[in-house]
């Protein structure tokens, strides 16, 4: 089942400020877990991490910003 735009569009706004928060906090605890790498290793960890989320996310994102393809125009 397809979510609708405006679906989307709180479905992100919501993994924005909830979800995101979260993730952040719960990769910051997971790091705190091992002897702190090399500079270039937790570099790349966080950049790693950075990264990863969006992509089980990227169908929610995905058109977000344009107009509304279901609004009428007129």
């Amino acid at each position: 089942m397809a979510l609708s735009y405006k679906a989307r569009k709180r479905w992100a706004l919501v993994i924005l400020l909830l979800a995101l928060p979260a993730y952040i906090l719960a990769a910051l605890w997971l790091t705190t877990l091992f002897p702190r790498p090399s500079f270039v290793l937790e570099l790349l960890l966080y950049i790693g991490l950075g990264v990863i989320w969006i992509f089980p996310l990227k169908a929610v994102f995905k058109g977000v910003g344009q107009a509304d393809p279901d609004a009428d125009d007129g």
